[in-house]
């Protein structure tokens, strides 16, 4: 991955040495370098780079479905409906009833519902989780130019006034962008999905300044997400205070996901009984940090 700083570079200094303890590699490059390594790239106005060895990108559908087939083949249940929380007595939840007419009973509950976890929970977690607009683009590169291929251009991030980011040519689908900027409030349920005419024309504008060849690339593709901010940016697990058979986890604020693998073995460790949740991810720690999200480690 390519890091991009045009104001300061604090975010990445930061970081460094905590990468580097971990045994990850990340080299600060100067900018003729970065210029004969990655023609397909204007560095105008940028003042540091680096770039990191090992990072690289995700394939977030894929890999949700790769995880519930295998947990289907090792003997788990997997059923598409709409849950709700049934009563809680003696401190415990009782059964959760579905949208189908039945119900599911069972000793432990996880409810890792994304934008929807304050809405299942309105008197715990209500607005504490933030569901926040972001579009994501997919730009087709100049016919027969394979420099933004994945072999020969990096995962991105533009760190400005605005925070871009991006991925090179993956599976023919072209090259992504996404603005990680906070977006307006959005309804996870029944918001629009269409994209806006304004942050299409940003993308743009910052496409022709950053990468120039793709200044009259054609919009092959476009899709509206939503991160579930919590109010410090950091997640949520913890145990629900009046019932000791469910646990509460999200909170990703646009993070979630990469953190998905080590979140759900410390989840499984803790409804388990082996570990104990970090204090830094209750859910007492929301009464006293109002409802804004953070962005870059910062609050807003």
């Amino acid at each position: 991955m390519l890091w991009m700083f045009v104001k300061d570079d604090l975010y990445a200094r930061q970081t460094l040495p905590i990468a580097e303890a971990l045994g990850l590699r990340i080299d600060r490059l100067e900018r003729s370098e970065a210029e004969r390594r990655f023609p397909q790239i204007s560095f105008e106005g940028v003042r540091t780079l680096y770039f990191e060895q090992e990072a690289g990108y995700l394939k977030a559908r894929q890999a949700c479905e790769t995880v519930c087939e295998q947990f289907q083949r090792e003997g788990g249940t997997f059923l598409h409906a709409t849950a709700e929380p049934g009563a809680i007595l003696s401190n415990s939840l009782e059964r959760l009833d579905l949208s189908n007419g039945d119900y599911l009973a069972a000793d432990h509950y996880v409810f890792a519902c994304g934008p929807w976890l304050g809405r299942l929970f309105p008197d715990l977690i209500g607005e504490s989780i933030r569901p926040t607009r972001q579009e994501v683009y997919y730009f087709g590169s100049p016919a027969g130019d394979g420099s933004f291929d994945l072999d020969k251009f990096p995962v991105w991030g533009d760190f400005d006034e605005r925070m871009f980011y991006g991925f090179p040519n993956i599976d023919q689908r072209g090259v992504k962008i996404a603005d990680d900027t906070r977006g307006p409030d959005f309804d996870p349920t029944s918001g629009d999905r269409s994209p806006s005419a304004d942050n299409v024309d940003r993308a743009r504008a910052f496409l022709a300044r950053r990468f120039p060849r793709l200044r009259s690339a054609p919009l092959l593709e476009a899709r509206v997400c939503q991160y579930e901010n919590s109010p410090d940016g950091h997640l949520i697990i913890d145990r629900h205070p009046k019932a000791e058979n469910v646990w509460l986890v999200g909170g990703g604020s646009g993070h979630g996901f990469k953190l998905s693998p080590a979140l759900g073995e410390h989840v499984a460790q803790c409804v388990l009984g082996l570990a104990k949740p970090e204090s830094m991810f209750s859910i007492e720690r929301l009464a006293g940090i109002g409802t804004r999200s953070t962005q870059f480690g910062k609050r807003e």
